[in-house]
């Protein structure tokens, strides 16, 4: 099923101004008097993300309808809005407006052209070595460490949720902050949600969340960028869930024997089931793989499993 909606976007001294706005059926026709492109780029469990164009300036941008029939909903998608408001970093993705429907609430966004970071890689004419995972990780962690001193956690970083601004170049930005928090001074938060594979034992174990809880999935990530497997992942989710419980992973002798030993301790600083023991985006940033490339192997890394990876990924969705 299609849905159309009239999409108001505002100026206000030349700034953009996010608002949740309700709108009518009857401004359709207006709509396509404005629009010179409209399509589905991608759908999900809780809603769909369409391709518009701004009718103001002709600008392509994406909007993310999430379903919004319970007041707990709109209360979710408001508070999105909330923490998107506060992070301007272009490292990103940037909030253009957000609207509510209903049954639904829109959030319109800038549109990314790249793709998923690891479709990139993927790709036949990518390059993929440690170098080139060190540009695209160090990007991350700027992005992630900019919210963390904005006192928000993503808690949902997953290879999806990092996407290339564009199909060329080398530049990534975060996007999906639906499950972000934001984190008080002597305020626990407590989370049961997230992906099975990317989850950090505290949010399993249902125990306070921290800055570095991001950096468990952050993690997990590099541990797939370069090995192509997923260190936890099980037969289904139960089992995923008690493998990331345990916090046991270890690299297989192909990735011990390709990898370098400063690649594998970064991964290893971050990988600790104490989430004091692991690195800060501060020091992760510091640490010797990311802050001196010239360390970091240039022998071209496989790309069967990460191919292999992706394919259980879009089975499962």
């Amino acid at each position: 099923m299609t849905f159309f909606f009239f999409l108001y976007l505002c100026t206000v001294k030349g700034q953009i101004r996010t608002k949740v706005r309700e709108t009518s059926y009857r401004n359709f026709q207006d709509w396509r008097k404005v629009t010179q492109s409209f399509c589905l780029s991608s759908r999900g469990k809780f809603g769909q993300v369409f391709k518009l164009q701004e009718k103001a300036t002709g600008k392509i941008r994406a909007g993310k309808f999430s379903k919004a029939r319970l007041q707990k909903d709109i209360a979710n998608a408001r508070a999105e809005v909330e923490l998107m408001n506060k992070l301007h970093h272009p490292r990103l993705v940037h909030l253009v407006a957000a609207f509510q429907e209903p049954g639904w609430v829109i959030l319109v966004m800038e549109y990314i052209a790249g793709g998923e970071l690891f479709e990139r890689i993927v790709a036949d004419d990518f390059d993929h070595t440690e170098i080139t995972s060190v540009q695209y990780m160090s990007q991350i962690i700027i992005g992630v460490g900019y919210m963390h001193k904005q006192g928000i956690v993503h808690l949902d970083l997953k290879p999806e949720n990092v996407v290339c601004v564009s199909k060329v170049g080398t530049m990534v930005k975060i996007v999906d902050f639906g499950l972000a928090r934001k984190l008080e001074p002597g305020v626990p938060v407590k989370v049961l949600q997230g992906t099975a594979e990317f989850v950090a034992p505290e949010v399993i174990a249902y125990e306070p969340v921290g800055f570095t809880t991001d950096m468990w999935s952050l993690g997990v990530i590099c541990y797939i960028l370069l090995c192509g497997d997923s260190p936890f992942q099980g037969e289904n989710d139960a089992e995923t869930l008690r493998n990331v419980t345990s916090g046991s992973w270890d690299f297989d002798d192909e990735t011990e024997a390709i990898l370098t030993d400063s690649a594998k301790d970064f991964i290893s600083r971050l990988l600790q089931k104490n989430m004091r023991s692991r690195l800060t985006a501060e020091q992760a940033l510091d640490h010797p793989w990311i802050k001196d490339k010239d360390i970091s192997s240039t022998k071209t890394l496989p790309k069967e499993r990460i191919k292999k990876f992706l394919a259980r990924q879009k089975w499962q969705v």
